[in-house]
């Protein structure tokens, strides 16, 4: 039993987290967790593990499906869930363009910005009052502007001006019927962080996140992978390299990095020396305008 002398910075990390898990749990009627099988929430599952093990978890699983993300995620999501015995609710942009809440402009748009209107289809289907994803302040500039619980008012919304102060790890969870509040429990690690905890827990993933071969061409100074819904253009040269995906999504904007680190430990090196934040390398949707996150946010996004 480690002493607060010897405590890592992961154990301090760990601790945290579990204990807004908790508080999510204690003040919370009908929380959810944001599950996609990517590695933040695979992280999520395993303190969610630690917090409330023997037992079940006090809450579903939770992914919301643009229908276009890599079978390897999606397979790997299916697995775990029914690994931990944990009810998983998968929700999809796919049934609300079917219902006319979504409509693309394009037949080819990317439906991850989407995502924000099914999401609070399904609060409102079931009645969420909380819902607890894996984001990280690290990770661009609108999600360093998130609270630990980020309230969200009564139309899914978020206004960083209209937040509650947390101080002293106090944190206040509770909202009126309609309005909802987004747990980050992990907002104050980094990727590294995530690595290092994968690590140490010795955590399974998708294989994806490992250095593997694919066909892919050079766009707008990114590394696109080819495939039926990002096919090459007439110019463009199709190279088959060594790539790896630090973040998983929808295929239309997710894009790979150069690696060939195709273990855990290779890995952590390899994002030691990056100097590119995670989604500046790898999410074209964010590269478009410098305001697109936090407008997606504002909207009710994740």
């Amino acid at each position: 039993m480690p002493t607060l002398q010897n405590l890592t910075h992961l154990d301090w990390l760990e601790s945290e987290a579990i204990h807004i898990l908790r508080e999510v749990a204690g003040q919370c009627s009908n929380p959810v967790l944001l599950f996609s099988g990517g590695k933040d929430s695979l992280c999520l599952l395993r303190l969610a593990e630690k917090a409330f093990r023997p037992g079940r978890f006090p809450f579903p699983l939770l992914h919301i499906d643009t229908g276009h993300n890599y079978n390897e995620v999606i397979q790997f999501r299916n697995f775990r869930a029914k690994e931990l015995n944990e009810r998983l609710i998968v929700r999809s942009v796919e049934d609300s363009m079917k219902r006319g809440t979504v409509v693309l402009k394009t037949p080819h748009e990317p439906r991850n910005k989407h995502q924000s209107v099914t999401l609070l289809e399904a609060i409102a289907e079931f009645e969420f009052d909380c819902c607890i994803g894996g984001a990280r302040r690290d990770e661009e500039k609108a999600r360093a502007k998130e609270r630990i619980m980020s309230f969200r008012d009564e139309f899914g919304q978020w206004d960083p001006k209209n937040q509650r102060p947390e101080l002293w790890n106090l944190y206040n969870a509770k909202v009126h019927k309609g309005e909802n509040i987004r747990a980050f429990p992990i907002s104050n690690w980094t990727e590294m962080d995530v690595w290092q905890y994968i690590e140490r827990e010795k955590l399974d993933l998708p294989s994806i996140y490992f250095a593997h071969k694919r066909p892919i061409v050079r766009r707008l100074g990114a590394i696109v992978p080819i495939t039926p819904l990002t096919p090459k253009k007439d110019h463009e040269i199709i190279e088959e390299i060594m790539v790896r995906y630090r973040t998983v999504g929808d295929i239309t904007c997710t894009a790979p990095v150069e690696s060939t680190a195709d273990t855990v430990h290779k890995i952590i090196i390899e994002t030691a020396s990056t100097t590119i934040t995670e989604r500046g390398a790898t999410r074209l949707d964010d590269q478009t305008s410098d305001a697109s996150m936090e407008q997606r946010k504002k909207e009710g996004y994740f």
